[in-house]
């Protein structure tokens, strides 16, 4: 059953405003392609800050795309105990420890997070980085505000990997009439 208040948030999917989707879906090409900043990277970026934000729908997505571009389960998991994690290389700590902190409300990003950064990325890399960030952002707040329904593709991952970290799809969760037929990278959208 759909949590209460929840009952009609397919009347605030991006969907019923197409341009908006068609410009998101351009922008998230954009950003998440390879450039500088290869794109497992900015995959694990988009993780922890949606790991930091809360918004358990993006971590399901950010998860389930990690394991598609062949990421193991183990490293995925290791976001949530990224300082003890032998899985990650100093430049992705730097990147991953910046993420965990401007996905954080209020943020929480100091100088130190930048003098890490330097040591490892080009100032482009580090706006690809911050790119990531900002969008994972955006799609946290949305997602998470109404309670978007988070494809069964996603959840099956995530209840079979994430939930050894205290994932839940929560309100997330939907009926089944409400979920899309995959996930966006299976139907297109990011391609």
């Amino acid at each position: 059953m759909a949590d209460q208040g929840y009952e009609n948030r397919q009347d605030f999917e991006m969907e019923l405003w197409p341009e908006l989707r068609e410009r998101w879906n351009t922008f998230l090409k954009f950003v998440f392609a390879g450039r500088e900043a290869d794109k497992e990277l900015k995959q694990l970026v988009f993780l922890a800050s949606s790991m930091a934000s809360g918004c358990r729908h993006c971590q399901s997505h950010g998860a389930f795309h990690l394991n598609v571009l062949g990421v193991s389960e183990e490293k995925i998991l290791s976001i949530w105990n990224l300082e003890e994690s032998d899985h990650f290389t100093d430049a992705e700590k730097a990147a991953l420890n910046l993420a965990v902190s401007a996905g954080a409300s209020p943020n929480a990003t100091e100088p130190h997070h930048f003098a890490e950064m330097r040591k490892h990325f080009t100032d482009i890399q580090t706006i690809e980085i911050m790119a990531v960030i900002a969008a994972g952002g955006f799609l946290n707040r949305w997602n998470d505000t109404i309670a978007t329904v988070t494809d069964q593709e996603s959840i099956d991952f995530a209840e079979k990997v994430l939930s050894k970290v205290g994932w839940e799809a929560g309100k997330h969760q939907g009926e089944s009439h409400e979920q899309r037929k995959a996930h966006p990278l299976n139907l297109g959208w990011t391609k």
